[in-house]
């Protein structure tokens, strides 16, 4: 079962028929064609399995977790995939990321929502764990949802970004999680993250590696 769902996910990529100047990547997700330009010279700017494994899950399960008018923060947006689609799925999404990946994460944002979506997504800088309440002020800022896609790996940012899921989560707001697993430090993340978060394993791909995970503030976990 799996492998089969896998093969399903993978199958929503595509490629461009003919070699072109500007490296891109196609993706069929929420009735869309979905194209991201990408550059291979840094993490932020490439399109990962578990960002592909959370849409599909968004698509799939948009009954269940229903996007519309909801207020969605992404962070790590990257390329913008899961916020394109949780855009098209109908959210408000502000997304994320450093400050050197933004002209790209814009660019792929506005170039498949435009006249597409009920609500056009913002972009916005988030450094984790650097001005948190400056940027995000917890007395006006809410989200019904935190999504992140392959955010823990080896980069030394953990406390910070253990700090940021912390800051924009409210009581009632629902992080949705997709980690790869890759090494002991970074694995252990989870740990920490359960300290602060009461942790739901949604879906599990054992052939990526991946796990898709639900979280809500300890002691708030809804059925």
């Amino acid at each position: 079962e799996d492998e089969q769902i896998v093969a399903e996910i993978m199958r929503r990529r595509f490629f461009p028929a003919v070699i072109t100047h500007k490296a891109w990547e196609g993706f069929h997700f929420a009735g869309h064609e979905i194209r991201i330009t990408e550059a291979t010279d840094c993490y932020g700017a490439v399109v990962w399995p578990s960002a592909l494994v959370l849409c599909y899950f968004l698509e799939t399960n948009s009954k269940q977790y229903n996007l519309v008018d909801k207020n969605v923060i992404e962070i790590g947006a990257g390329t913008g995939l899961v916020s394109i689609v949780a855009s098209l799925l109908g959210a408000l999404v502000t997304a994320t990321d450093l400050p050197e990946l933004l002209g790209n994460l814009q660019h792929n944002v506005l170039q498949n929502t435009k006249l597409k979506c009920k609500h056009q997504p913002r972009v916005k800088e988030l450094s984790w764990g650097i001005d948190l309440e400056k940027n995000f002020p917890r007395s006006s800022c809410h989200f019904d949802y935190i999504m992140a896609a392959d955010v823990v790996y080896h980069h030394p940012f953990l406390d910070e970004l253990l700090l940021t899921f912390d800051h924009l989560c409210k009581n009632d707001t629902v992080i949705l999680w997709a980690m790869k697993f890759r090494l002991d430090k970074e694995n252990q993340f989870v740990g920490r993250f359960q300290t602060l978060f009461d942790l739901e394993v949604i879906s599990d791909f054992p052939s990526l590696n991946i796990t898709l995970y639900k979280a809500m503030r300890k002691g708030r976990m809804k059925a």
